[in-house]
């Protein structure tokens, strides 16, 4: 049998073998997950270690894997947010958005701007909120558990307003094609302010509490460093690669839902390393907080909270109780009635992680005939085995959580 086809620990018990022989020293293999609670999740990761130090690692995934792209191609299109939802879902809402204005985009549909303001404003909460669980497990996983008691709360001021929005909290299946389900009340407005007011205060004190500790520094800078080229060969996109010192942010290169009407500075570093990925993602949350306050500045009067498309856009569930027209349409839209373009699109947002993209084939049938996401976990996971070589194991935690791999986008 081929060495490749043995599984990787007989592989390993080899190297083990041929190591002794040469040096006698003393090899053994490491299983770092599935379970361990170290690693984010449900994957597992073989290590080939000499003491405390990783000379070969492999990577094994699909532990949660659930066939998302091939449940969707038996959908309807606006069946397909709950899956979407439960990908990366630390920021669920810009999963969401992101299938809506890609099918937008199929069906040639003009939001109204203030619609896009509001998804603005929801994916840069939260962008927010998963940077705050990423950065502050990354100081749970340095041994610092204060930071991590100290910020979520704040996770939970965001969830209060999403439960305001659509009444949901972490998988929110929120929004619809051409906007919103229903306009934003007042108090979703009220508990957006007050978070704007209190969080800048907890988010520096947290930013002060880890990026000048002489322990976090000794356990992060130049741990886990990938290069802007091997970044780039890799496939990386949003922080991790912004944290290389490449300024590539989607919502620049391909503006979508009106974000080049605001202005906002990309953060970048130079070494690639740990510290520098959660330096870029501190620094993010400040553009994310002015991009808000920009969206609810520059707010266009009115209650246009979707797009005029009565074709795809399902009515008020109360009016398809008393009015014909809207049951009508309710009917064609939910038994796949209305005829939908035969096309091949793709349509990338800056998810939190990075480019989050939605390749959608149609044949005019009620579901996709082909619909791959691009989940950018998948793609930094791959490089993980090369940027842990050569570390000692207490670095591979760190590593890990300074990427923010998310079982759900991994696998989906």
């Amino acid at each position: 049998m081929s060495e490749l086809l043995l599984p990787p620990e007989h592989r390993y018990a080899k190297r083990i073998k041929e190591q002794l022989n040469e040096d006698g020293s003393e090899l053994s293999i490491l299983n770092l997950g599935p379970t361990h609670p170290a690693t984010h999740g449900i994957f597992q990761n073989i290590l080939l270690m000499d003491g405390e130090r990783i000379l070969e690692a492999e990577p094994t995934i699909g532990y949660i894997h659930r066939a998302f792209e091939k449940i969707a191609e038996n959908r309807p299109f606006y069946q397909i947010t709950p899956l979407t939802d439960r990908m990366n879902y630390c920021s669920s809402p810009i999963n969401n958005m992101g299938w809506w204005m890609t099918l937008e985009k199929l069906l040639d549909i003009e939001v109204p701007k203030r619609a896009q303001y509001l998804r603005v404003i929801v994916m840069e909460l939260a962008r927010i909120t998963d940077h705050i669980i990423c950065n502050s497990i990354l100081g749970v996983d340095t041994g610092a558990y204060t930071g991590f008691l100290y910020v979520f709360q704040f996770r939970e001021k965001v969830y209060e307003i999403y439960e305001e929005i659509c009444g949901a909290r972490l998988t929110t299946n929120m929004g619809r094609i051409g906007g919103f389900e229903r306009d934003w009340s007042p108090k979703a407005f009220e508990l957006l302010n007050t978070f704007l007011q209190d969080f800048p205060v907890a988010w520096k004190e947290f930013e002060n509490l880890f990026e000048r500790n002489r322990i976090f520094i000794d356990r992060t800078v130049n741990v886990g460093a990938i290069t802007a080229e091997q970044a780039m060969a890799y496939g990386f996109t949003g922080p991790n690669l912004r944290a290389a010192g490449v300024d590539y942010d989607v919502r620049v290169a391909q503006p979508y839902s009106s974000y080049e009407d605001f202005d906002f500075i990309i953060p970048v570093g130079k070494s690639g390393d740990t510290y520098d990925r959660f330096c870029v993602r501190n620094a993010e949350v400040w553009e994310s907080l002015s991009i808000i306050r920009q969206a609810l500045e520059k707010m266009p009067e009115g209650n246009d909270f979707h797009a005029d498309v009565p074709d795809y856009y399902l009515p008020p569930k109360e009016d398809v109780y008393t009015s014909m027209e809207s049951l009508i349409y309710h009917f064609k839209i939910v038994m796949g009635e209305v005829p939908v373009p035969v096309a091949e699109i793709y349509h990338p947002v800056e998810g939190g992680n990075g480019e989050l993209g939605f390749y959608l084939v149609t044949d005019g049938s009620r579901t996709p005939y082909r619909l791959h996401f691009r989940r950018p976990c998948f793609i930094y996971y791959q490089a993980y085995p090369e940027m842990i070589k050569g570390a000692l194991l207490s670095d591979a935690i760190v590593i890990l959580s300074s990427l923010n791999v998310i079982a759900g986008e991994l696998d989906a």
